[in-house]
């Protein structure tokens, strides 16, 4: 099997649910062409962008790029994050992921796909 390179300029566009003020693009997965166990994405918040309060779809993990965001985790505290902090987050995990600065953020995003039994 071939490796398959998406360049960054020609990452397809997608609209993540729940998501306001977010710009959104596929680096590997789904538009940008099939995986196996997970997809990537990137994701450009906006000041005052935020990912409304829902349960993760799937296990999820966050790799904050640049900028800060703010997550709430269920009904536990707010987390600041900042470059270089990481998140997992379970499936079904609720939380709500927000940019409370004047500059914008960047985030990695990397969510598994499902196993043929957790399909619907």
């Amino acid at each position: 099997m071939a490796a398959r390179i998406v360049r960054g300029a020609g990452a397809p566009a997608y609209f993540p649910p729940l998501h306001e003020g977010v710009d959104a693009r596929r680096l590997q997965g789904h538009e940008a062409g099939p995986t196996e166990r997970f997809w990537l994405g990137e994701s450009h918040y906006h000041p005052a962008g935020t990912a409304l309060t829902s349960p993760a779809a799937e296990e999820t993990v966050y790799y904050v790029l640049d900028g800060e965001l703010t997550l709430v985790v269920g009904a536990g505290p707010a987390e600041t994050l900042g470059p270089g902090d990481t998140v997992h987050l379970p499936r079904g995990t609720v939380r709500s992921l927000e940019n409370r600065t004047d500059r914008g953020a960047r985030l990695l995003v990397v969510i598994a796909t499902p196993t043929p039994e957790k399909r619907p």
